[in-house]
């Protein structure tokens, strides 16, 4: 019997718990295969100056569990035979991808992970926006004014 595989990318449980729960009822008669990729979120620059190497993959380890474990109960429910394994992705996702496609040949690809910016920005004019401005405006009028 050929099981249905999915990969899921996730970084945020309240993100993605919506997406996995309507999934999981939708595919839960074909006993899938799913592979949870945790994609932790990247350490700054300045804070990875002061941590061991040790202590951020004791962070990236700590935050993976507590995601799984808020997300595979939504996958793994009674009476079903879902297979769930958990990763903790360590490398770009486009060569894990390979590895995981190579290891489990046909597999569905989910990004349930957070957009990076839901909506844009607002422009706002900062203080020197505004003194800039001001200070064209002035130019223009007495440009204006000796004409």
């Amino acid at each position: 019997m050929n099981r249905t595989t999915f990969i899921v990318y996730v970084d945020d449980a309240s993100h993605a718990l919506p997406l996995l729960t309507s999934l999981a009822t939708s595919f839960e008669a074909t006993n899938p295969r799913w592979l949870l990729v945790a994609c932790a979120p990247r350490i700054t620059h300045r804070a990875s100056k002061w941590a061991s190497h040790r202590s951020r993959e004791n962070w990236r380890n700590q935050w993976a569990d507590k995601l799984f474990a808020q997300l595979a109960p939504s996958l793994q429910r009674p009476g079903s035979q879902a297979d769930v394994t958990q990763l903790l992705a360590r490398q770009p996702l486009p060569e894990l991808l390979t590895e995981l496609q190579q290891t489990y040949g046909q597999v569905q690809v989910v990004d349930a992970r957070r957009p990076k910016r839901e909506e844009p920005a607002p422009q706002r004019w900062g203080t020197s926006g505004l003194i800039a401005g001001i200070g064209s405006l002035l130019a223009w009028t007495l440009g204006e004014a000796i004409a």
